[in-house]
């Protein structure tokens, strides 16, 4: 699979990876698209699950990611356990990338601490919605910075068929809410419109 593409999700994938705990066992990307950022997963973990709950998104990443032994992907909805057979906390690590907007925030946050093991961490880079003044002045300042990463990746790309949602909630909405929802997350804003959460299940959870 050629890993020749730029975007703002994408920006962020070694910020994702960094996080990933010495010696993981299972990894899982919730909302893996075309499977890269589960193929870069399978480098640093021993077996890696990328779920989607596009049928074509799943095909896809299937189709490009043949070569790898320890990685498999699944149709699955996360705020449907019927309909996904992943198996709480089964998990170290968990990822997931511009997916957690297109759903409820505070199901999608329970699913992703039900799935984790104890002592598992969790990392999630989303979007917001500006709603104060201050929002818009340091969404601006990320536009010049994303022309020049855009030229110097040789322009912005994505998977053809990538469902597209915007967000609702807005910057502040989701920092208060994950500190309530997963105490002692840390919650970091970026320069390109995205936030990261990054977690850690107590070991007694």
């Amino acid at each position: 699979m050629a890993e020749d593409y730029w975007n703002h999700n994408v920006h962020y994938h070694p910020l994702v990876l960094r996080a990933v705990p010495e010696g993981c066992g299972a990894a899982l990307d919730i909302g893996c698209g075309d499977g890269l950022l589960a193929r870069r997963l399978a480098r640093r973990s021993d077996a890696v699950v990328g779920v989607d709950v596009s049928a074509e998104m799943v095909r896809l990443a299937r189709e490009r990611n043949t070569d790898l032994g320890n990685v498999t992907f699944a149709e699955a909805d996360l705020l449907r356990p019927d309909r996904e057979p992943l198996g709480d906390g089964r998990f170290d690590f968990v990822s997931a990338v511009a997916v957690i907007h297109h759903v409820d925030f505070a199901a999608a946050l329970a699913a992703v601490e039900r799935l984790l093991a104890p002592g598992g961490r969790a990392v999630i880079v989303g979007l917001a919605r500006n709603r104060t003044p201050l929002d818009w002045v340091l969404s601006g300042a990320g536009v010049p910075a994303a022309r020049w990463y855009r030229r110097r990746n040789g322009g912005k790309g994505h998977p053809d068929g990538l469902p597209m949602k915007d967000p609702a909630m807005s910057w502040g909405e989701i920092r208060r809410d994950a500190r309530r929802l997963l105490p002692g997350c840390r919650f970091r804003r970026h320069l390109l419109w995205r936030y990261s959460l990054i977690w850690n299940k107590p070991r007694g959870g």
